[in-house]
C-alpha cells in the first residue's frame, strides 16, 4: 500500500503528486506505515524546526517511483531509509547520493556503513521462517518447507515487491545444499510467492497458509500480541538486510538531511528502533524482547557488488519459478 503521511497529505488524494516545497523534508521508506509514522515523529520532537512528510512502499516499487522523477529531472525525496544495502550502492555508482560523514557512525562497526559516507545501515532485519502454532511441522530447517507435510501450505513475500524478499532469494541462492534448486523444489511443492512481508504475516497469522518465509519483527511483534505464530531462525542461517539511510545527491535541504541521517544513528534514534522491535545496528544497544541473544543468530553473507550485478537474472529466475505477482 503506498502512503503519504503528513497534516496537508491527509487530504492529498495520490501517491504521485507530492508539491516539492510541502516540507522541509521528504522521506522515501520502505518501513511498515506506523513504523515510518513513529520513525517521523521522534525525529521532528527531537527538530522541531523541521517537518518531514513521508511516502511508504515495498523497496522495488520506491524505487521504480524515485527513478521516474529523477529521469524527469523533478527527484522529489530528500532522503531514503529502504530494505538494502544494495539498492543504495547501486545510487552511489550511479552518483545520485550525497556523500556525508556522521559523527554518529563512531558507533558502529565499519562493516556496516559505506567508508565515504554514502550511506549507514541503521538495524538488522533477518527472514526466516514462521509457522502458525496449529500446524502439524515445526520446522528448523528451511529445507522442511519442501516436504510433503508443508505442501501447498508454503507462502513467501516476491522479490518484485520487497527488498528484503530479493536479497533473501540471492542468500540462498548462494548457499551450499541450497540454492535455486531449493527454490525449484519449493515451486515443486507448490509454495507461493506474492506481494510483500505483510502478506505473509496475514496468511500466515490466519491459517490461510501455515508456513511463511518473513522478516523476523513481524511475527515476533504479533506474538506478542497474542497471535498464534511462532518465528524460527534455521539451523542453517538466515539472511539479513540492515534498512540503510541515506542522502539524495540531488536534496535541496541537505542540512536538514544530515540531521535526519544523524538522528537515525544517535542513541536516541536507535532506542526508537528498539521500541519498535528491531534490531539496532548501532553498538551497545539491548535487543528486543523475543529475540535469541544476537551471537546465536547466523546471519549468512551476501557480496553487495555480485547481488548488484546478478538483480535481474535473479528476479528472472525467480520469477520463472513463481509467477510475477
Amino acid at each position: 500500500m503506498k502512503t503519504l503521511v503528513s497534516a496537508a497529505a491527509l487530504l492529498a488524494a495520490s501517491l504521485f503528486a507530492i508539491p516539492a516545497s510541502a516540507a522541509n523534508l521528504v522521506l522515501y521508506t520502505s518501513q511498515p506505515n506506523e513504523d515510518a509514522q513513529a520513525t517521523v515523529d521522534g525525529f521532528m520532537a527531537a527538530n522541531t524546526d523541521i517537518k518531514v512528510d513521508w511516502v511508504r512502499d515495498g523497496t522495488p516499487k520506491i524505487m521504480a517511483k524515485l527513478q521516474a522523477e529523477i529521469q524527469a529531472g523533478n527527484p522529489v525525496a530528500d532522503v531514503l531509509l529502504i530494505a538494502d544495502v544494495v539498492t543504495l550502492e547501486r545510487l552511489k555508482e550511479e552518483g545520485k547520493l550525497l556523500a556525508y560523514k556522521s559523527p554518529e557512525a563512531a558507533q558502529y562497526d565499519a562493516a556496516l556503513y559505506d567508508a565515504d559516507g554514502y550511506y549507514y545501515s541503521t538495524k538488522l532485519i533477518t527472514t526466516g521462517i514462521m509457522y502458525n502454532t496449529s500446524a502439524a511441522m515445526k520446522p528448523t530447517s528451511w529445507k522442511d518447507l519442501a516436504k510433503p507435510e508443508a505442501k501447498g501450505l508454503v507462502t513467501m513475500p516476491s522479490p518484485l515487491a520487497s527488498g528484503a524478499a530479493l536479497i533473501h532469494a540471492q542468500t540462498l541462492a548462494a548457499v551450499p545444499g541450497l540454492g535455486w534448486d531449493f527454490y525449484k523444489s519449493l515451486a515443486d511443492n507448490a509454495a507461493v510467492a506474492s506481494g510483500g512481508n505483510g502478506v505473509v504475516l496475514k496468511s500466515v497469522a490466519s491459517g490461510e497458509k501455515a508456513y511463511g518465509m518473513v522478516v523476523d519483527y513481524l511475527p515476533i511483534r504479533e506474538k506478542a500480541k497474542g497471535a498464534p505464530v511462532e518465528f524460527v531462525f534455521p539451523s542453517e542461517g538466515v539472511s539479513a538486510v540492515t534498512e540503510p539511510v541515506g542522502i539524495l545527491a540531488s536534496t535541496k535541504n541537505a542540512d536538514a538531511a544530515k540531521k535526519f541521517v544523524d538522528y537515525i544513528l544517535s542513541e536516541k534514534g536507535q532506542e526508537g528502533f528498539l521500541k519498535l522491535g528491531y534490531i539496532p545496528a548501532r553498538n551497545g544497544m539491548k535487543l528486543p524482547d523475543g529475540f535469541p541473544p544476537r551471537d546465536t543468530i547466523k546471519v549468512l553473507p551476501v557480496k553487495a557488488a555480485e547481488a548488484l550485478k546478478n538483480t535481474d537474472k535473479d528476479l528472472k529466475t525467480f520469477t520463472d519459478l513463481f509467477g510475477s505477482k
